[in-house]
């Protein structure tokens, strides 16, 4: 996208006017907001009722299923609840910061859709600095979350966002230690390079390079869910201790802003593992059409993306919350030396094979393939064990 509107200006169609700046500017901002309008918020909003759907079948609950067929309408009756509620500030509340903090939070979540690689040409900015844009803009929600907590005037408000920082700031760094391995293969900071420097095969990913990319993506999948403050790792906002934590005095849509930004960010977690580890939207040259294989990589880049915000979800309906000396034990006493450690393997890798190696390639592969089948295997078991009944539509 970035490239055709750059084409424009090459041709003239901009160029020869004065305000070519501002009529370029004005063409972006378009862009990025049929982005926000038609990929993100949507994705926001209609996660909600799948998650909870999703939960309710591994807890053999039903979920929403009153508002609109199969309770599809639910996040649709819950947004517009929540923009009806009276917004209010308490009384001794910092005003001006309470009621930024929200949008600060929302500002983490929109900008790094900038640099979201959704096909080869779908791409509003390929930076050159893309993936350390992207961690950087991430972290303003650290700050929202700390500022409402303080700015609320509420103890538990003021406990929830400190623990947020604690938390968000220190799972950032094995999270940085492991985008940097990808870095050292590709050669670039840019998406679209780390992209293209894997091709569309499995054995061609980065995450089967070689023997340190697989934990450095699990440590980097799991530091997604502590970023974003997702269940085992929901301290900042624990109902039972904390109620709601830094969101307790929020209401109306300052309130939604927190939520929709927290199951918004499950897509550019996602995006960024299937990115560096999972050849993001490289698929099989099925068509000589660019818009046939434009489309096909935006579905391959999505069919990707959803099956690791599935696996986010499988996670929240199944582990319970971790106590924090548990969850910063994690993150300093394994996840830090684990990630310097898959750092200089893969440092020290790229010396020893810099065109990488095909056999440990295949051999990681098969090794991959062997645990899904054991993992089928197993789940089949219970399966047949539990004699559980699948029922698509259980409110029939």
């Amino acid at each position: 996208m970035q490239a055709w509107l750059d084409s424009l200006i090459a041709r003239g169609d901009f160029g020869a006017r004065p305000d070519a700046a501002l009529a370029y500017g004005i063409a972006m901002a378009i862009a990025c907001a049929l982005v926000l309008a038609l990929i993100a918020l949507p994705f926001a909003s209609i996660v909600t009722w799948v998650e909870r759907r999703v939960w309710a079948r591994i807890q053999s609950r039903v979920g929403p299923n009153r508002v609109g067929p199969q309770g599809f309408l639910q996040w649709l009756a819950d947004g517009v609840k929540h923009v009806c509620k009276e917004d209010l500030a308490p009384e001794e509340a910092d005003a001006r910061l309470f009621k930024l903090a929200p949008w600060l939070v929302a500002l983490g979540f929109f900008l790094p859709w900038a640099v979201m690689p959704f096909s080869s040409a779908l791409i509003l900015a390929d930076l050159n600095v893309g993936i350390l844009y992207l961690t950087a803009v991430t972290a303003l929600t650290v700050v929202g979350v700390l500022m409402a907590g303080w700015a609320s005037n509420n103890k538990w408000s003021l406990l929830g966002g400190i623990r947020s920082a604690a938390q968000i700031v220190s799972y950032e760094i094995p999270a940085g230690l492991s985008i940097l391995p990808v870095v050292l293969m590709s050669g670039t900071l840019s998406m679209e390079g780390i992209i293209r420097a894997q091709g569309w095969a499995p054995q061609s990913w980065f995450l089967f390079a070689n023997p340190f990319c697989v934990p450095a993506a699990t440590i980097l999948f799991i530091s997604g869910l502590a970023e974003n403050n997702r269940t085992p790792f929901d301290l900042p906002e624990a109902e039972s201790e904390l109620v709601a934590g830094f969101a307790t005095e929020y209401t109306g849509m300052r309130y939604l802003l927190f939520y929709m930004a927290e199951w918004g960010n499950m897509f550019v977690s996602a995006a960024i593992v299937a990115t560096l580890f999972l050849g993001g939207w490289r698929a099989p040259a099925l068509s000589r059409s660019a818009v046939a294989m434009n489309t096909i990589e935006f579905a391959v880049f999505n069919l990707k993306v959803l099956t690791i915000v599935f696996v986010s979800m499988w996670v929240r309906g199944t582990l319970p919350r971790v106590r924090i000396d548990q969850m910063m034990a994690l993150c300093w006493k394994y996840f830090v030396p684990i990630a310097f450690v898959d750092l200089l393997g893969t440092a020290g890798w790229v010396a020893l094979w810099p065109d990488g190696n095909p056999i440990a390639s295949w051999l990681l592969l098969a090794c991959a393939a062997a645990g899904i089948v054991l993992f089928v295997r197993r789940v089949a078991i219970y399966a047949r064990r539990s004699r559980m009944e699948l029922r698509l539509r259980p409110t029939s």
